[in-house]
């Protein structure tokens, strides 16, 4: 097991290898929020296993019993001082979702609790998401005078442009089953032991799939994102650009004091 962690205590991030399994897992003090450093860590780490050619599943799970992801980091956020730095820190989640994309792996997410912002962009940039019940999520970048613009493609891609729409525009959650429904979710169960067994039988049945058919899947799943790369970092420099506005400086505090 291989292991990164700040010094600062802004989370960390594991990784474990078992026979053609991966597993990846992240941590964060505030309900596994992402700041840019772990963004970075993360993208690091799966660009690193995507070019190991005995592994053919990276299992994506975060730490705890709460929330699965609550999406950026809110101090970070504040932080931001110009338009550079702002585009740098969104752009974290770029280079996350374009690694799990462009891993020839399968990418199995493991989704234990509620979701939220970014991290639906994660769930959305999986090959395959197993979820609890409990696991509903939103939207919520509106809300704090944003929008999902960077996730957007991935999310967008995975449940369609209508309830794309929907939940960007309302900012409301949305249950488990609805993700089901809409394909952001592959498949829901009851709880986390449930939820774990369904990830170890998966697992254990792609660890002894044919690597080759992985790999020209995976192309499959995501053709024509090859522009992807420079989409994201001009949705990055947009949200950038807004993290400087008062409006959302002042809908970023009324969102944390709720």
């Amino acid at each position: 097991m291989s292991s990164t962690q700040d010094p600062r205590n802004e989370g960390h991030v594991t990784v474990e290898i078992r026979d053609a399994i991966a597993t990846v897992r992240f941590g964060h003090p505030r309900s596994n929020s992402l700041p840019r450093a772990l963004l970075q860590r993360l993208a690091a780490e799966i660009a690193s296993i995507g070019q190991h050619s005995g592994l053919k599943v990276i299992v994506l799970r975060s730490d705890g019993a709460g929330a699965f992801c609550a999406g950026a980091s809110f101090d970070e956020m504040k932080a931001v001082t110009d338009a550079t730095s702002g585009r740098e820190f969104f752009s974290g989640f770029a280079q996350v979702i374009l690694a799990m994309i462009r891993a020839p792996q399968f990418v199995v997410t493991r989704v234990h609790g509620k979701v939220t912002g970014g991290g639906v962009g994660l769930v959305a940039a999986s090959d395959y998401s197993i979820a609890v019940t409990g696991a509903s999520f939103k939207l919520s970048e509106l809300a704090v005078g944003l929008g999902p613009f960077v996730i957007g493609p991935a999310v967008e891609r995975k449940v369609g442009r209508g309830p794309f729409q929907a939940l960007s525009i309302d900012a409301d959650w949305r249950d488990a089953a609805w993700g089901e429904r809409h394909g952001l979710y592959s498949r829901v169960v009851e709880d986390t032991a449930a939820l774990d067994a369904e990830l170890d039988k998966l697992t254990a049945f792609l660890a002894g799939a044919n690597p080759e058919a992985i790999r020209q899947m995976k192309q499959i799943f995501w053709d024509d994102t090859d522009e992807w790369g420079a989409l994201l970092e001009r949705r990055a420099a947009i949200s950038g650009a807004l993290a400087l506005s008062t409006h959302t400086r002042a809908a970023i505090g009324k969102f944390e004091r709720r």
